[in-house]
C-alpha cells in the first residue's frame, strides 16, 4: 500500500490509530484503533457518514472502548505493527476506491471497507 494514495484524513487517522494503540500498549494496530481514530477526529467526516447512516453513536462508542479493552497488551515494547486485519481493510479500501473511479483512497472508502470486512462492531 503506497501511503500518497490515501487523503490527508485516512493518514492522519492511521498515525492517531498507532497512537491509540501505542498509548495502550497495544502490539498491533487493529481496525478498532483505526475506527477509534477516525471518530474522534476534530471535524471527522467518519462520525456525520456514520450518523447519517443511522448508525448509533453511543452503541458503536461502547463497543469501541470494549474492543480496545479487550485486546492483549505487551510491556517493555513501543514495537507496534500493523495487523493483518487492518491490511486487509487498507486493501479492501483500495478496491472500493478503485471500483468508485477515485484516486485516492479515502476515510469513507475505508469506512465501507469496514463493513465489508466485517471490522465494525454494529
Amino acid at each position: 500500500m503506497r501511503m500518497e494514495k490515501l487523503t490527508h484524513s485516512l493518514q492522519a487517522a492511521l498515525g492517531d490509530a498507532q497512537s491509540i494503540a501505542v498509548g495502550r500498549d497495544h502490539p498491533f494496530v487493529e481496525p478498532p484503533h483505526v475506527l477509534r481514530a477516525m471518530l474522534d477526529a476534530s471535524g471527522s467526516p467518519a462520525r456525520r457518514l456514520l450518523q447519517a447512516a443511522g448508525a448509533r453513536y453511543e452503541y458503536l462508542d461502547a463497543a469501541l472502548r470494549g474492543l480496545l479493552d479487550a485486546m492483549p497488551t505487551v510491556s517493555g515494547s513501543a514495537d507496534v505493527h500493523i495487523s493483518a486485519d487492518s491490511q486487509r481493510l487498507l486493501n479492501q479500501a483500495d478496491k472500493l476506491a478503485q471500483k468508485a473511479g477515485d484516486t485516492f483512497i479515502s476515510i469513507d472508502a475505508a469506512l465501507l471497507a469496514m463493513l465489508d470486512i466485517k471490522a465494525l462492531p454494529v
